[in-house]
């Protein structure tokens, strides 16, 4: 943080009743022209046409960030981004009416580390005057489908941060700019009206939605996006653009096009003036006659446009001048050099009414069978992988903390967990976790999160070193999916240390790779813990590919305290013989205290799941299918399954295999029945002793594609659940939202597509009730999924395809890789709980946050050493139920950022939607809280300074409000789904 003085004032001033008179990142005495103030006068009774010239520069597609940054590798695309604002620089400077406006950070920030301070104090200047104006601002456009809601903030508030530090209030956005994810979730526009921004403008919505809304000229409206939050907190007026984020036909002027200047010269036989001014007066009159009020916007500029501002500006200020012209003689259009906040300033000026939109923006088609619904589902390992590194992420930030200044600089070197910040950031790219990026930028976004994890490491071992006083190195084994860890499959003796980054005390399983036939396990306090050991499946031999040597695993189950650690020491009691094998009769039960599962003798398949304490059964069959992706030689459209589009043949899935050979475990630590449907689809049915929840672990790959047809591989679960076509997906890992199939809340759908039409992303849940039962579906990653027929739910697991779908990529999604030469393998896990509707949200949350936060097992050889401090809780108590820690990251020196959210909806837990009171005074155990001040959900304002727009929508209730106060300085409430920042100073 620039002032270092700031968060113990603002700190002091807080608790002491006082207030903070000054923005985030500014000093006292300094009035900004910037923002809302810079913006050019309009004409009152006239069309005023707002020219907003930008660049969209992905944060890595087609090449890597890094090949973009520099202008690398053009001949896959001419594209660099240290040159565009090398010249929209020099050309603002030539005239003060130009604007620029500029979107990703990530960009941004490492253009600014190479120019000299002069360039530095230039640049200060434009964006204090509003000629440079930021944008969205958060390090990259995130994805909306496929991104962690935690991830987001995260992203958007290392952008938001540097922006701040660097240029103060000026460098604020005042507006949200999505103009290009393939559909919107309301959880995205929740979260940037909590960020503070007045709007919010994107470029693709659905092309029945946008034909009816250019009728109704409902384009602009309100978005009310939480059913849990009291308006306006989470209310974001939403502009559509009106030419995806392209200029109007005819009028660009990048070195990238090749529309004709504007030739100016009478005395030229080629002078065009009187055309353009026509064509372009025409183009403004047309545009608004869908748009409600006498201002409308036109985006000049597009994919890593202005590499030479001079051809763009040269002709803008041209056309400004000339159409402007037009006014003497009765033209009504007053065109200006604008942004999106001077051109919402002006919305917002209209003092109209606005409709209201409670729903989302998925999914979303550009045509009738183009529902850009694959990519929920695409590069499904890519997906997991981000999701692991969250976690990971996440601990690394709380063990910085909790480790002190050690945790930086200790005996493993120096550590640190920025690396990882900025991968994980460029890592929430639409076209990063997406998985719509050409293959080698995939493996670069996973190299950069790799090398994150690395940097993270150190950090982490550092930080448990100063925690537990033990220097003995540590071992992170991070594919223990596929039973690969080499100490513990060779090591007689060792140690495991489980750190747990939730807030309340977690019970989770550990399976190690072993090569023993019989193992002794203890806990912190010496105690001895149950464990058994079994064969590695064979799934899991040939997804290993000789990459470990174990033949057996060991299971257990741990327990670790909240924001803290337990260690286990594990023995090797017997070598040699392996243990008596698995049963290879077909087994029709598996059950513990609270869950029966029970299995077709006849095929090996689910028949039913019934929860022991609520008794309640259902019937349930699971299996899996592949759809046949379109190749694009269809008799009715041309249009192939790719990166981006899920374009089934046929509505009927194939079934890979109707029975499945089983064999089942059966132990005091765990149940198992593993299934073979095919050499390329097997699953593992696994009950463990204390769980409320049924595991499937799935393997599904190589794909075979020797028949030449593309797959998309599905798994249903069908119940005897009565859903009336309706069912139930998250938005981001947070709110819930009902889906219904065939229907759009908005409009009259016309279904084109039965099954991609019918596809919405599943983040970290989906679920399907009727009045007596609730079946929720807790994922590992973001996939795509529906509910085609009544009582059923199926998820897509994995892609392979032979054709690119002609939306820019250039390749079709075919993974394959060194390990993988015929095709990738890809496994991961579904969690099935099932409970009475009034209370499953009970067992789902916390279910799910425990999938997204995983605890992280690190190992030392050998005896622990004497005098180690083998278990540690940063927290005095665990958090209450209904409260989530969802940030905890060191700030500056002596400061943290603290979030804690309330992770239930108003309507769903009648135990948990109530307030609750958290006290962080007596939050920690290792840390003293000197003082607090809260800020906005991206931490780039101070929350009692955050001022936004009004909006009136159109069709508006009364609404009782009724407040809820702190109960002092120190204590907090959370309400249903809310978050709320603190910036707390700590020793």
């Amino acid at each position: 943080m620039a002032d270092s003085w700031r968060p113990l004032l603002a700190a002091l001033l807080f608790i002491s009743g006082g207030t903070v008179a000054f923005p985030l990142g500014q000093t006292p005495g300094h009035t900004p022209g910037c923002g809302y103030e810079s913006c050019h006068a309009t004409k009152a009774n006239f069309l005023n046409v707002h020219l907003v010239p930008h660049t969209h520069d992905d944060v890595g597609w087609l090449k890597t960030v890094d090949q973009y940054f520099y202008g690398d590798r053009n001949d896959i695309q001419h594209a660099g981004v240290q040159y565009i604002l090398d010249s929209v620089v020099d050309q603002l400077l030539k005239n003060p009416d130009r604007r620029f406006i500029y979107v990703e950070t990530a960009f941004f920030y490492r253009w600014w580390k190479q120019q000299s301070s002069s360039v530095q104090q230039t640049v200060k200047q434009l964006v204090n005057e509003g000629r440079l104006e930021f944008v969205n601002g958060g390090w990259c456009m995130s994805d909306e489908a496929t991104t962690h809601y935690s991830a987001v903030i995260d992203q958007m508030t290392l952008g938001l941060r540097f922006l701040n530090e660097t240029f103060g209030s000026c460098g604020r956005p005042r507006v949200a700019w999505h103009i290009d994810p393939f559909g919107h979730a309301r959880e995205h526009a929740s979260m940037f009206a909590q960020m503070g921004y007045d709007g919010l403008f994107f470029g693709r919505l659905d092309y029945q939605d946008r034909s009816q809304r250019m009728k109704e000229k409902e384009q602009e409206l309100l978005w009310r996006a939480s059913d849990s939050l009291t308006p306006p907190m989470a209310d974001l007026f939403t502009g559509i653009l009106p030419n995806g984020y392209n200029p109007p036909e005819g009028f660009c002027w990048d070195q990238l096009c090749d529309d004709p200047p504007i030739r100016d010269d009478p005395d030229l036989e080629d002078y065009n003036v009187d055309d353009v001014v026509k064509r372009f007066l025409a183009i403004a009159l047309n545009q608004a006659t869908v748009y409600k009020t006498n201002h409308i916007i036109m985006t000049m500029g597009s994919d890593f446009q202005y590499e030479n501002a001079n051809l763009w500006y040269k002709n803008l200020d041209k056309l400004i001048r000339y159409v402007n012209a037009q006014q003497a003689n009765g033209s009504k259009v007053n065109v200006l050099y604008s942004t999106p906040s001077c051109y919402l300033q002006e919305l917002h000026r209209a003092n109209l009414t606005w409709p209201l939109k409670t729903d989302d923006f998925f999914p979303y088609a550009d045509n009738a069978h183009d529902f850009w619904t694959g990519y929920f589902t695409s590069r499904p390992a890519l997906k997991r992988y981000e999701r692991i590194s969250n976690s990971n992420f996440q601990t690394c930030n709380q063990l910085e903390v909790l480790g002190g200044p050690t945790s930086r600089k200790g005996p493993f070197g120096q550590g640190d967990a920025h690396t990882m910040r900025k991968a994980m950031a460029v890592a929430q790219h639409h076209d990063a976790v997406s998985g719509t990026e050409k293959q080698h930028v995939a493996n670069d976004y996973a190299r950069k999160l790799a090398d994150g994890w690395q940097h993270c490491q150190v950090l982490v071992s550092n930080s448990l070193a100063a925690l537990s006083g033990s220097t003995a190195k540590r071992i992170y084994c991070d594919n223990l999916n596929i039973s690969v860890c080499p100490l513990t499959e060779s090591s007689n003796k060792f140690s495991l240390n489980v750190y747990n980054p939730l807030a309340r005390p977690v019970t989770w399983p550990v399976r190690l790779p072993v090569n023993g036939t019989a193992y002794s396990v203890s806990d912190a306090k010496g105690k001895s813990v149950d464990c058994k050991v079994f064969p590695v499946s064979r799934a899991t031999q040939d997804v290993r590919r000789n990459r470990g040597l174990a033949v057996n695993e060991l299971v257990f189950q741990v327990q670790a305290p909240p924001l803290g650690y337990s260690t286990y020491s594990v023995s090797l009691l017997q070598d040699g013989i392996p243990p008596a094998s698995t049963q290879h009769t077909r087994t029709t039960a598996i059950q513990n205290k609270f869950l029966q599962v029970t299995f077709d003798p006849n095929t090996g398949l689910l028949s039913s799941l019934s929860n022991l304490e609520t008794k309640q059964t259902i019937k349930l069959t699971q299996n899996f299918y592949w759809y046949n992706a379109s190749d694009g030689h269809n008799a009715y459209s041309n249009q192939p399954s790719g990166a981006y589009i899920f374009r089934p043949n046929s509505s009927t899935p194939f079934i890979i295999s109707k029975t499945a050979k089983t064999e089942t475990v059966q132990t005091s630590v765990v149940q198992e029945v593993r299934q073979w449907f095919s050499p390329w689809v097997s699953q593992v049915v696994r009950l463990y002793s204390d769980s409320k929840s049924l595991e499937l672990e799935w393997t599904v790959g190589p794909l075979p594609v020797d028949d030449n047809l593309g797959k998309e591989v599905i798994t249903r679960l069908d119940t005897s659940i009565k859903t009336s076509e309706i069912f139930y997906t998250d938005s981001n890992g947070r709110e819930v939202l009902q889906r219904r199939k065939d229907f759009r809340p908005t409009w009259n759908l016309k279904q084109s597509e039965p099954i991609a039409g019918n596809y919405y992303p599943i983040n970290s849940r989906a679920f399907i009730k009727d009045d007596d039962d609730q079946l929720t579906v807790v994922t590992d990653r973001s996939q795509g999924g529906g509910s085609i027929q009544n009582g059923s739910l199926e998820i897509m697991l994995h892609r392979r395809l032979l054709h690119d779908d002609y939306r820019g990529v250039g390749e079709p999604l075919n993974e394959v890789s060194d390990i993988f030469p015929e095709g990738l393998v890809v496994r991961g896990r579904l969690l099935l709980s099932l409970d009475r509707p009034p209370v499953a949200a009970d067992t789902h949350r916390p279910l799910a946050q425990q999938v997204v936060l995983q605890p992280l097992l690190t190992f030392t050889d050998g005896d622990v050493s004497p005098g180690t401090q083998l278990e540690f809780s940063g927290l005095q108590a665990a958090l209450p139920p209904a409260v989530h820690l969802l940030t905890l990251t060191q700030w500056d020196q002596d400061s943290v950022l603290l979030r804690l959210e309330h992770q239930f909806q108003s309507w769903e837990s009648k135990l948990h939607s109530q307030p609750v009171t958290v006290n962080l005074k007596k939050l920690f155990s290792t840390l003293d809280v000197l003082g607090v001040s809260e800020l906005n959900l991206s931490a780039n304002q101070w929350k009692d300074e955050v001022t936004r727009f009004d909006w009136v929508p159109q069709k508006e209730e009364k609404l009782q409000l009724k407040t809820i106060r702190d109960p002092s300085p120190w204590e907090v409430t959370l309400r249903p789904m809310e978050i709320r920042t603190f910036l707390l100073t700590v020793r």
